[in-house]
């Protein structure tokens, strides 16, 4: 059995992750257009007909933009909680109710045989969520859009072999930026955003439950740089005597365009 996990899109621009396992398809957001939905897919040998859920985290533009054209042209089941609708739907009144499911957060669902369980985040929308996904003993998760480190998501990760996980920004980079006061205490308050230490810090805990490989996500383009978020988050590591490479491989997911493929499990 295997496991594909690949972010088609990642930061404040747009956010998708596509994961794959025992004959499921899966979209964790659709946040750019559908035609670029259209074309990654195309991109890694899929396509959005042989999609059979789009899970969504929260209703901000970076994580719903495409769905409505998604589901109305392709017929796509789109999985939100009650909150999530109802931010969705006072932008997007197009989507039609056969392709609406309603999931309560906390609360187990299958979409075939992959096992979906929704976690509360801290972040500033109306119900927003991250998803661990399990299928024969292999899991991943997608938590970004994270103010702050705590018990609840931190518990609904622990022990997913992958994870897509939000490296935001650099604490510094925000500070010294030329973003307005009221911006800046938004992405640094506890319902913003996970700083690149922060990140470091849930993944020294999260390798000793079982974390393998991990996509650094949800970069912010100014306030981050790929390889500033990756030096920190692998030193940190490394200083902390982990096996970089690999103990727990480290990977950036890429802005406008198909990350690298990640494999769990064997055929």
């Amino acid at each position: 059995m295997r496991m594909t996990v690949c972010p088609l899109f990642s930061g404040s621009s747009g956010n998708s992750v596509y994961i794959s396992c025992g004959g499921v398809r899966i979209l964790v957001d659709a946040g750019v257009t559908a035609s670029r939905v259209e074309g990654a897919l195309r991109e890694i040998g899929s396509g959005p007909e042989m999609i059979d859920a789009i899970l969504v985290t929260h209703e901000h533009v970076d994580h719903v933009r495409g769905i409505g054209v998604l589901c109305r042209k392709y017929g796509i089941p789109v999985y939100a909680n009650e909150g999530t609708w109802n931010g969705i739907l006072q932008k997007e009144s197009g989507i039609p109710a056969r392709c609406m499911r309603t999931f309560f957060t906390g609360e187990d669902f299958y979409i075939g045989g992959i096992n979906v369980r929704p976690f509360a985040i801290p972040h500033d929308a109306m119900e927003p969520v991250g998803f661990s996904l399990e299928h024969q003993g292999l899991r991943c998760g997608v938590a970004t859009d994270i103010g702050h480190i705590n018990d609840t998501w931190m518990d609904a990760v622990s022990g997913c072999q992958a994870l897509v996980l939000e490296a935001n920004h650099d604490i510094g980079m925000v500070e010294r930026g030329p973003y307005p006061m009221r911006l800046k205490r938004r992405i640094l308050g506890k319902n913003g955003h996970l700083n690149n230490e922060d990140c470091a810090k849930a993944l020294l805990t999260l390798v000793q439950r079982g974390t393998q490989a991990v996509f650094l996500s949800h970069l912010s383009q100014d306030n981050n740089l790929p390889e500033l978020a990756y030096d920190t988050v692998c030193g940190a590591l490394a200083k902390a005597g982990c096996d970089v490479g690999g103990e727990i491989r480290v990977s950036v997911s890429r802005r406008d365009r198909v990350s690298d493929m990640l494999v769990l499990g064997d055929e």
